[in-house]
């Protein structure tokens, strides 16, 4: 190590990836404005925040969570141009008002992280 890599480190630090915890409350911020698929949760994680990621493992596991739990439903739906249908996901809509609770959780820990580029 030198002197050169710690200022690289923290000028251009690496991605912090999102726990379960984490990802939970992140899709149901998301799709509190609307359905969303996996690819694109992911691929809006990382352009609305560069600093975070979201593994599919970790994705998938908590998307399965909030299935078994009742929170959201999931459906495939053909999309135009594409071979294979897509898994959609969409709040309850019994699950409104605990879905923007957690959610918050998700706003009021982005907002708090240091190292976290704003959009």
């Amino acid at each position: 190590m030198k002197f050169e890599d710690i200022y690289q480190f923290f000028s251009n630090p690496p991605p912090f990836y999102l726990n379960q915890e984490l990802a939970v409350c992140y899709v149901l911020a998301v799709l509190s404005e609307g359905e969303s698929y996996g690819t694109e949760l992911i691929q809006r994680l990382e352009k609305d925040y560069p600093t975070y990621r979201l593994s599919d493992t970790v994705l998938y596991s908590a998307l399965k969570f909030l299935e078994e739990a009742g929170a959201i439903t999931g459906y495939w739906k053909k999309v135009e141009g594409r071979g294979r249908p897509r898994r959609m996901y969409q709040i309850r809509s019994d699950w409104q008002n605990r879905a923007q609770e957690l959610a918050a959780f998700w706003y009021n820990y982005r907002t708090k992280s240091p190292n976290l580029v704003h959009s």
